[in-house]
């Protein structure tokens, strides 16, 4: 019998071992994006009747599959919630000996089946019609028995699994797992789901610091450079040198704060050729009027798309025309935005 190299032992690949690889390889992916291509003949009327069933539920999604199809499901269970439409996932199995208990009237079954006459799930099917539950399944054959007693069926026949034993569930899998993405992002613009709802809902990692609100980041208070129009430039420059963002603000008064331009690095560079009169300046002498600002609402990934299209290192947060903080390049930085 052939034995597995040591670990330190390189494996001789001879070139019809690599070809053989890359040929089922791309045999595996070829049969599943054709699976997944085929679906989009498949769809009617009944994907908007099933969207119109999870985005009009009371209650909640309550997804569910065995085997392969439970962990598609799992992941639909999570897609759904993730954009705004409550849901949780049951193990069929489990379901039948007691969780149950958590399916209520208002809710909308949605069941992953490929061949339709799942056992476990076909045990659900009286409690769902007891209970006064809506199902849909999402199987490939419309005509089984989970099928014909859905109230909707989404069909995603695939004509054969990626598997060379055509066994294994791939094509089939992949395809109910497209099915199901193209639901859930449906029922999300359906429902009006915006960004700000998805950074609501993402407050970890680096998906949530890129959906974190201008607000949560920005300079304010007394780290806020900020001077009047009146102020002298040898006090300007200090305001920029103590706060460290390179700038500072120019408001009207230091009571009102209605914002009158910014001052740069970069401005005081350019008026240096008159250096024997700066510093006797005042702020409004030196500085550009109409900088860019944001709203304190703002997500921080829109605020660095700002940055990066007008070139500039800081972005002055307003309300009402009065400064209310600085959100520099810098905190992006920190916080792994970039």
């Amino acid at each position: 019998m052939p034995t597995t190299p040591p670990i330190d032992q390189p494996i001789d690949h001879t070139v019809r071992t690599v070809r053989a690889d890359l040929a089922l390889a791309r045999k595996v992916l070829e049969t599943e994006a054709t699976a997944i291509q085929g679906l989009v003949a498949c769809l009617d009327e009944r994907f908007t009747q099933a969207v119109d069933l999870i985005a009009g539920c009371r209650g909640r999604v309550v997804v569910t599959g065995m085997g392969k199809s439970g962990i598609i499901a799992r992941k639909m269970a999570a897609t759904l919630s993730s954009t705004g439409t409550p849901a949780f996932f049951v193990h069929p199995a489990d379901a039948v000996h007691g969780d149950l208990g958590a399916l209520q009237a208002e809710d909308v079954v949605l069941a992953f089946s490929h061949s339709g006459e799942t056992y476990e799930l076909l045990r659900l099917l009286e409690a769902i019609r007891r209970l006064g539950a809506h199902l849909i399944a999402l199987t490939g054959h419309a005509d089984s028995t989970l099928g014909l007693a859905a109230d909707v069926v989404l069909d995603c026949h695939i004509d054969e699994e990626a598997c060379p034993l055509n066994l294994a569930p791939t094509a089939s899998t992949t395809a109910s797992l497209a099915l199901g993405d193209a639901v859930a992002m449906t029922v999300l613009v359906r429902k009006g789901f915006k960004a700000e709802d998805f950074a609501n809902l993402h407050p970890g990692g680096k998906l949530g610091k890129r959906l974190m609100r201008a607000e949560a980041l920005m300079h304010q208070g007394p780290a806020l450079p900020v001077v009047a129009l009146d102020t002298r430039m040898r006090d300007v420059i200090y305001e920029m040198s103590s706060k460290g963002l390179g700038m500072t603000c120019v408001v009207d008064t230091a009571t009102d704060r209605r914002l009158q331009g910014i001052i740069t690095d970069g401005d005081l560079r350019r008026h240096m050729t008159d250096s024997s009169q700066i510093l006797e300046r005042s702020a409004a002498d030196i500085m550009t009027p109409h900088p860019v600002t944001i709203g304190s609402t703002l997500l921080v990934a829109e605020a660095l798309k700002i940055m990066e299209e007008r070139k500039i290192t800081s972005l002055i947060v307003v309300e009402s025309d009065r400064v209310c903080g600085v959100l520099h390049l810098h905190d992006l930085w920190r916080t792994d935005l970039i």
